[in-house]
């Protein structure tokens, strides 16, 4: 009794599976109740995955059933047993899960860095194309320059083989004035002849256009046409609200080819790589099926006369159609009909409207030709101004261009000085570092002496101070025989030196240059010359880092 009607067809109309309501009778199970979270797109229809998860899900319950009950003292041990070894096997399904998860990660973490290494090497090859370019380039320009040079070099010595011997020529006037290339018609500037000289000769003398008298008589001479022009305004193709100033024209040219350009270096942005997983968005629900409801007998008459007018309207509509199209090929009838003129009025008729006819066309061609002249006249004007557009937009692309040269200046002086203040950084935390393990091993050693000490019996306590003491002891005689034999030779060297001769001391001195200053001077010598020859491995060094960080 309820019908629908649709413009779509079943395809692009079709919804979610019917999934029709149910009632649970009390005390009863049923299995598939238990799928009841799964919805068409999200679990059906049923995959591997969904078949694993029942299989386990029946695996569950069954275990459920087979536990001993709660209130049986003597199945306690059993039941923990058997919940321990589920937990163990949650546990081992769960790792399973996540190492299949992880994998997937890994697969697409890989894939993410293929792809990073390929663009790499893409921006790589296409640095060195540019590199290679620029080099080609410089290598062209050179190539010019020295055919240049070279043309210019051979015309020299052309010029200078013609008269070898050094002979002087008698001037060949006729010679000269036939050839315009010749110093009578183009002489050079080197030989002293500068053609802006004397300029004013050529200027050109009236007497009605450099005296007041003069231009009043030309005035009076002119007709009224001339000096009161009478100038028809044009009928704009486009009606405009106002005058647009040509500055205001300039700016929304420049506008539409500026937003041109920006579309086709337009580039889509990469998506961004997942994290874990993609979230899956739920769809969106669809719209209600309408329901028709049945018509009363009063509405399906009213619609039946809509539906009679209708046919009306449509029929008189094609008759409109029929009559426009006879009056457009109204030409075509008549030319048809004159082929079965015969009578001499339709004759006349006939001539008289050949003559018509030539007479439009003409007035045509007329027109066409004003049309064409407006039509060159206009593409001048638009190539002027998409000339005056194009240097703009070269001039700025060269701006530009400076620009983020600069700005790429500016980024690798403040990537040096970074570089820079992370070596020293580092530098300063090597010693900080080295100073905090002198310190801790310093303590522990101090520490270290107190333990031992406490944790040591008494017996190696004896042995210890009687050491020490033994070490005292002997400290002290070994001074005292170091100050009685420094006594000794003190009193030896004073009564060498009251005997000792100027050429004695002379002798000593010289012998003390030559043992320790002139060795230690050399040495210095010795360390500079090996210092100057690492520091050219070291520059090296330096550069194959500086190049390969960049």
């Amino acid at each position: 009794t309820v019908g629908t009607q649709t413009d779509y067809r079943d395809g692009e109309a079709q919804t979610d599976p019917y999934s029709p309501e149910y009632v649970v009778l009390g005390g009863s199970f049923h299995e598939l109740l238990t799928l009841a979270t799964l919805t068409w797109g999200r679990g059906l229809p049923a995959g591997l995955a969904e078949v694993e998860m029942i299989e386990r899900a029946r695996e569950k319950r069954a275990w459920e059933a087979a536990l001993p009950p709660m209130n049986d003292a003597s199945q306690i041990t059993k039941r923990r047993k058997m919940m321990a070894a589920m937990e163990r096997k949650e546990w081992a399904f769960r790792e399973q899960e996540i190492e299949k998860l992880q994998e997937v990660q890994m697969k697409v973490l890989k894939k993410l860095l293929e792809k990073q290494q390929k663009n790499q090497n893409e921006l790589y090859s296409k640095r060195l194309d540019d590199h290679w370019q620029k080099h080609q380039k410089a290598k062209e320009e050179k190539f010019k320059k020295i055919q240049h040079d070279c043309a210019l070099m051979l015309r020299k010595l052309v010029a200078k083989r013609k008269n070898v011997i050094g002979k002087l020529e008698r001037r060949d006037i006729i010679k000269e004035y036939t050839d315009f290339s010749s110093q009578t018609y183009a002489p050079l500037s080197r030989i002293g002849f500068f053609p802006d000289n004397h300029s004013e000769r050529y200027v050109v003398k009236n007497f009605y256009i450099n005296t007041f008298a003069g231009l009043c008589e030309l005035e009076a001479s002119l007709p009224d046409s001339v000096t009161q022009v009478k100038i028809k305004a044009p009928k704009p193709k486009y009606i405009t609200t106002g005058y647009i100033r040509r500055s205001a024209r300039l700016e929304v040219e420049l506008a539409q080819v500026h937003e041109a350009l920006l579309k086709k270096k337009k580039v889509k942005e990469p998506k961004k790589p997942l994290h874990v997983l993609e979230k899956v968005e739920k769809p969106v629900p669809h719209p209600p099926t309408p329901i028709l409801e049945k018509k009363s007998i009063e509405e399906e008459e009213k619609e039946l006369a809509v539906i009679c007018l209708q046919k009306l309207l449509r029929g008189r509509a094609i008759q409109n159609m029929m009559f426009e199209e006879k009056e457009k090929r109204l030409d075509l009838i008549r030319e048809l009909r004159t082929t079965h003129a015969l009578q001499e009025d339709k004759q006349l008729l006939l001539k008289a409207e050949k003559q018509m006819t030539l007479a439009l066309q003409q007035q045509r061609d007329l027109q066409m030709h004003k049309v064409r002249l407006l039509e060159k006249h206009l593409a001048r004007e638009e190539g002027r101004v998409l000339a005056n557009i194009f240097d703009f937009l070269s001039k700025e692309l060269v701006r530009l261009q400076e620009e983020r040269k600069i700005h790429a200046f500016v980024m690798l002086a403040e990537r040096q000085r970074r570089m820079r203040e992370a070596e020293e950084s580092g530098r300063r935390q090597e010693e900080e570092r080295q100073r905090q393990e002198d310190d801790e091993i310093f303590r522990q050693a101090r520490e270290g002496d107190w333990r031992d000490l406490h944790q040591s019996s008494i017996d190696s306590y004896l042995e210890d101070i009687i050491l020490s003491s033994m070490e005292n002891t002997a400290e002290e005689q070994a001074r005292k025989e170091i100050q009685r034999m420094a006594v000794e030779i003190n009193d030896i060297a004073y009564e060498m030196e009251s005997r000792r001769t100027r050429l004695q001391s002379e002798e000593i001195v010289a012998e003390l240059v030559y043992n320790f200053l002139i060795p230690e001077a050399e040495k210095m010598s010795v360390r500079e010359k090996v210092r100057q020859s690492q520091r050219k491995h070291t520059y090296a060094a330096h550069r194959i880092i500086h190049s390969g960080t960049e």
